[in-house]
């Protein structure tokens, strides 16, 4: 039997309904308490924002031009997300071109909106794999940030939704692929080019430090190369959750170890190329991820700040010049001992030479926090980047062109 009695009042005898009524009725009630529930949630996290951006234009040298100016950029922003929010766009919505990246936890396509024609980059991630609650939480910072951030140097991000198996991330589509895929066709970089895209990740890393936000893992995958040339950051604080690449017990297993294979001398440096090559693109897939380029104190537990960004950035510096990471090893616990172990594992090879100039500005990079460069400020002064032109960098041409002439030429994304 599946009806309820309700009491209409002492005259009458009770209303009947069915369990399909109910069941409609609790619904009803559900989704209005999650519409109410999402507009509260909305607003508290439109009032954070503004309170981040208001933090930011607190410094007394900031003119007041440039406040009003990020004040508008803001409030066009927060419109734009509004509006994508109450078009209530589905994957019906999107043709798709091509599968354009894939990873532990779903997949990158290039899409076509079928009304615009516009094309972009549409992330997939199964909500099946992403058993924590604090990976949804991580999707939700990542969505904040790509709202927030000055998207000059940061991936846009126009929209998300969900259906019961998978989130949807709407992203802005960049041809030239990732870092990443770059560096495994060239190898090594020359110091110049080195020089250029150290030094546009540093002001990327730090427009994001501005807005308070620290991003954890900077590596070539969440490089993104635009049309020019020219690096955006992407995956904010993603990968961190998604990957467990900052869980200290993932790599603590010592027993795992195997011997390496990466010694130091010199006859092993072609071995060690092609081996970190050939496995490079399974850590990129891979649900546990690599600690080559995690900080030695993020995995300490006992607090880190925004330096461990600068940390990374000396590691891909490293490899980009070098062509394989300071500490590389044939499994991620044998990394994560060297990466803990860094005043000893940290040594170039005499083989593959470098200038002093290079190696100084690594080792600025890669030190005791104390010790580390703290800001972009530090990095400017430091004399390998003495030639750049800061103020005109992205407007400079790019020191590799990118140049896809179809679909079929695109360079993958990174999940």
């Amino acid at each position: 039997m599946c009806s309820s009695d309700l009491s209409m009042g002492s005259s009458e005898a009770p209303a009947k309904f069915s369990c399909h009524t109910l069941d409609k009725a609790t619904k009803a009630k559900v989704t209005l308490e999650n519409y109410y529930s999402n507009l509260i949630s909305q607003h508290r996290e439109r009032k954070e924002r503004l309170r981040r951006l208001e933090e930011s234009l607190q410094e007394p040298t900031l003119p007041e031009t440039v406040k009003v100016e990020k004040r508008t950029q803001h409030a066009t922003k927060e419109t734009e997300f509004l509006r994508l929010k109450r078009s209530r766009l589905g994957v019906d919505d999107f043709e798709s071109l091509k599968v354009i990246g894939k990873g532990a936890f779903g997949e990158v396509r290039l899409v076509q909106k079928v009304d615009t024609g516009h094309v972009y980059a549409m992330k997939i991630l199964r909500k099946a794999d992403m058993v924590e609650k604090e990976q949804l939480a991580h999707v939700r910072a990542e969505r904040d940030i790509l709202v927030e951030a000055d998207h000059q140097w940061v991936v846009k991000m126009f929209y998300s939704f969900q259906d019961p198996a998978n989130l949807y991330l709407i992203m802005e589509f960049l041809p030239g692929g990732d870092m990443m895929t770059l560096l495994m066709k060239k190898d090594t970089l020359s110091e110049e080019a080195t020089q250029f895209y150290i030094a546009e990740t540093a002001v990327a890393i730090e427009s994001i430090h501005k807005l308070g936000f620290i991003h954890r893992d900077i590596k070539p995958d969440n490089l993104l190369l635009d049309a020019r040339g020219h690096v955006k950051l992407s995956d904010f604080g993603l990968c961190t959750g998604l990957k467990k690449s900052h869980r200290t017990d993932f790599y603590r297993d010592l027993s795992q170890v195997k011997p390496s294979d990466f010694s130091s001398n010199a006859m092993d440096s072609k071995r060690k190329l092609e081996s970190w090559k050939k496995n490079r693109r399974a850590l990129a897939y891979s649900t546990v991820g690599t600690p080559d380029y995690i900080a030695p104190e993020v995995f300490l537990q006992t607090g880190y700040d925004k330096s461990c960004d600068w940390w990374s950035l000396g590691v891909i510096m490293f490899e980009m010049l070098i062509g394989w990471p300071p500490f590389c090893s044939e499994t991620p616990q044998e990394t994560y001992k060297k990466v803990m172990n860094w005043k000893e594992s940290l040594e170039f090879p005499p083989e593959v030479p470098i200038s002093e100039a290079a190696t100084a500005t690594i080792l600025r990079f890669c030190r005791d926090l104390d010790s580390r460069v703290k800001s972009l400020e530090d990095i400017k002064a430091i004399p390998f980047f003495k030639s750049v032109d800061w103020s005109h960098i992205r407007e400079r041409p790019a020191a590799i062109q990118v140049d896809v002439k179809s679909i079929d030429e695109i360079g993958r994304a990174h999940v």
